[in-house]
């Protein structure tokens, strides 16, 4: 029996997938008014015994966060700018009014685990250790109010690529019926509720043969948000100089880490970065111009996953020759470099655990 477990495991770990090679452990932690933050445990990946009038789950009061741990050059293991992610948190907390979660203790439970779990992961550069922080609101009430008892938990699982392993650009669908967030919502913070109501455009995009659905304000339906639940960017140009943009943050667009890492890496790099806001019609327009050469979306999952084709009820097009560009390329391995403790890291992005 343990060695067909043994055998199941190593299955798992050659060909994780994404989302569902989950690793031995989480990490737990509980608050209530009286005790504040309490209990803290790391223990056994089990199921959880929770009573059907818990508040989190009728009423949402659920955040998350998502990042990642790659195996470093030398061996050794990082997580990618979790200080950052940890700041985000207690700002999706604040939103809800959830209490906020210590950053040193958001980062101690990540620490926790990727200890104990980080046997899972082996030196193939494509895998990473995807951790998924959660808190959600515990009480057994269906009163329509916050919570007072909470717990927070870390888990992670083996993640391959996204997309695949091939990085081969993608289609995407324009939704018009339906829109991401709202001014004064919650677009700008990971909350559950942010999720399950983009599933209907997602599978719209499946159902016209994409792989993503972009999203456009929910205002006036004509400026580029996010892409599924990535930003997306923008190459004019091409060559040294060229432009490297992105919409900008106007409260309904969550401040991706990825994004403002590569929005550094850019710079970096000797292209322009900029934030803007820009219309479905001006992508169409500069993509038929030639001035937009290349699009792609990035994310803690997606990494940077290039667009090719564009589906839209005004009109396909097609983004450059349809393949991956030299800058996205460029900038995809500079930012896996940094990940994977490539070259010098001016900014402590890599956490050592």
């Amino acid at each position: 029996m343990t060695a067909m477990l043994d055998a199941a495991r190593a299955a798992k770990i050659a060909n994780p997938g994404h989302g569902d090679t989950f690793t031995d452990h989480m990490f737990s932690l509980s608050y209530s008014p009286e005790s504040g933050w309490h209990t803290p445990e790391l223990q056994r990946m089990e199921n959880l015994s929770i009573h059907p009038g818990m508040i989190g789950l009728h009423y949402a009061q659920v955040i998350f966060e998502g990042l990642k741990a790659h195996r470093q050059v030398d061996g050794g293991i990082a997580v990618f700018r979790p200080w950052d992610n940890a700041r985000r948190f207690r700002a999706s907390a604040r939103r809800l009014a959830m209490p906020e979660l210590p950053e040193e203790m958001f980062v101690h439970g990540i620490e926790q685990l990727v200890a104990a779990d980080q046997d899972w992961l082996g030196d193939d550069p494509a895998h990473s250790l995807y951790i998924r922080p959660l808190l959600f609101g515990s009480d057994t009430s269906l009163m329509l109010r916050p919570s007072n008892e909470y717990r927070f938990l870390v888990m992670a699982f083996l993640a391959g690529g996204f997309f695949g392993d091939n990085i081969e650009s993608v289609s995407v669908w324009v939704s018009h019926e339906h829109s991401r967030a709202i001014p004064g919502g919650t677009g700008n913070v990971k909350v559950a509720g942010n999720y399950a109501p983009s599933f209907v455009a997602q599978k719209q995009a499946k159902d016209h043969g994409c792989q993503q659905v972009v999203w456009l304000d929910p205002i006036e339906r004509r400026w580029l948000e996010e892409m599924g639940g990535m930003n997306m960017f923008f190459v004019r140009g091409s060559g040294p100089g060229a432009q490297v943009v992105t919409p900008e943050l106007t409260g309904t667009l969550l401040p991706g880490v990825t994004r403002n890492t590569l929005l550094t890496l850019a710079e970096r790099h000797g292209y322009a970065p900029r934030e803007e806001r820009i219309s479905l019609d001006q992508w169409r327009k500069e993509c038929e111009e030639g001035v937009i050469t290349e699009v792609f979306a990035c994310g803690t999952a997606a990494v940077v996953t290039p667009v090719g084709q564009v589906k839209d009820e005004g009109g396909d097009w097609t983004v450059g020759d349809g393949k991956p560009g030299p800058v996205t390329t460029q900038l995809r391995k500079a930012l896996v470099d940094a990940q994977h403790g490539v070259g010098d890291d001016p900014d402590g992005w890599a956490h050592r655990c």
